[in-house]
């Protein structure tokens, strides 16, 4: 349960006990971005923001659930079925609408001056030209290289979000959601992706209060379950570490490019409720911020290795067609040479995976190359690898989801 005392104003709040689980190592770990972000001095002052906000929840979506929760006969309670009628087909097509769900969807439904559709539209076609890129980048190095953290990856095995058979499935649900973000008109009123990340929200909320009440999560230690600052951590793995992870593997990031993928993530960071400080138009701003968030983490713990093994070994339960075991085999294989390539050899010790050559990386950056320095270049070559992207992304949904249609989890009270 959370004490009044931990939810005073943020100007009081004390630091979980996570905060700053092991510096040397996660400076060690911050090297390389500090470098190429040209990181200068710590900034003291973030690195206290980024700890009290810990304690810091979407208080928008908290307003939703607390609505939710309400008892069934209540008038002012909110139904599953009025949330998702006010999601498909607007807020005005709910007669007499609870409150709570009034002011959720009047905060979703405004969209902040500062948005650009044309810029949507670019960074979603820049996103979608990645192709297999991207999704090795935000498995391996997002998503796998933060489980080296303790924190989301202990709430994940928790809820049994990424563990045994659920694995690729739960993964799945990931990718559909940064797909449809993706996709022509994704982020518009009507689009899959703005729809899914409006959902998402909801569904972070319900997360965090069933676990900041349920007496199952040490807020003490870790925070609030879902908090502002792993809201702003993660969304800085699909946008900076993304563009990163993506140079790293040979593929060329122009500066538009570059400024059109970070404005779409900024959008959907806003419609998931991170708080607008925490919302950058450059790369290198967010960069700096991931960086600072990377030096006050927690040490490893063993959730993060479950999680790990659960992925790479899950690679080996899909269904891919014909000589489903021996490519399963070769694509476990291959995810271990691009994790060895991205986190080293102490990374993978951290999560006790097996250490393999990163052999895979040499074809992965040759093709990269030509994507990026020839295809690119034109109209039409561009357009081919947004083809191929999208390609890539049924794939890989169809590989998740088997005959089962993609969706994200539904919500649960």
């Amino acid at each position: 349960m959370v004490t009044q005392e931990l939810l005073r104003d943020e100007s009081t709040r004390p630091y979980p006990a996570r905060y700053e689980g092991n510096r040397s190592r996660n400076e060690r770990i911050g090297k390389p971005l500090k470098q190429f972000a040209r990181i200068g001095e710590v900034d003291e002052q973030l690195l206290d923001r980024i700890g009290r906000r810990m304690f810091a929840r979407d208080e928008v979506g908290a307003a939703l659930v607390r609505g939710m929760r309400r008892d069934r006969d209540d008038p002012e309670r909110v139904t599953m079925k009025q949330f998702h009628q006010a999601l498909e087909h607007g807020i005005d097509s709910v007669a007499d609408a609870p409150a709570a769900l009034r002011e959720y969807f009047a905060v979703v439904d405004t969209v902040p001056e500062w948005v650009d559709r044309d810029l949507l539209e670019k960074g979603a076609r820049a996103f979608r030209r990645m192709g297999r890129t991207r999704n090795d980048v935000l498995l391996q190095l997002s998503l796998i290289g933060g489980y080296r953290f303790g924190g989301p990856p202990d709430l994940l095995v928790e809820t049994g979000g990424l563990t045994g058979s659920t694995a690729m499935r739960r993964l799945g649900e990931t990718q559909k959601w940064g797909t449809a973000v993706g996709e022509p008109g994704g982020m518009r009123r009507d689009g899959d992706g703005f729809r899914l990340t409006v959902h998402v929200r909801a569904m972070h909320a319900l997360v965090n209060h069933r676990f900041e009440t349920n007496g199952r999560w040490d807020v003490g230690h870790w925070g609030l379950p879902i908090n502002q600052t792993d809201q702003a951590a993660t969304l800085g793995l699909f946008n900076g570490t993304l563009l990163l992870g993506a140079r790293a593997l040979g593929y060329t990031v122009s500066r538009d490019e570059s400024r059109a993928v970070m404005h779409l993530w900024k959008y959907v960071g806003w419609l998931m409720g991170v708080d607008e400080e925490w919302l950058f138009d450059s790369e290198r701003e967010q960069h700096r911020f991931n960086y600072h968030v990377v030096l006050v983490q927690d040490d490893v713990t063993p959730a993060g290795a479950a999680l790990s093994r659960a992925l790479v070994d899950g690679q080996r339960t899909l269904d891919y067609g014909r000589f489903s075991e021996l490519r399963g085999t070769y694509e476990r294989l291959r995810l271990l040479s691009m994790l060895r390539f991205f986190l080293g050899t102490q990374g993978l010790d951290d999560l006790g995976l097996p250490t393999v050559p990163p052999w895979a990386v040499v074809p992965v950056i040759a093709t990269n190359v030509v994507k990026s320095q020839i295809l690119k270049r034109c109209a039409p070559g561009r357009r081919l690898l947004e083809h191929i992207g999208d390609r890539a992304a049924r794939r890989e949904l169809a590989l998740r989801f088997g005959t089962a249609k993609p969706e994200v989890g539904a919500l649960q009270l």
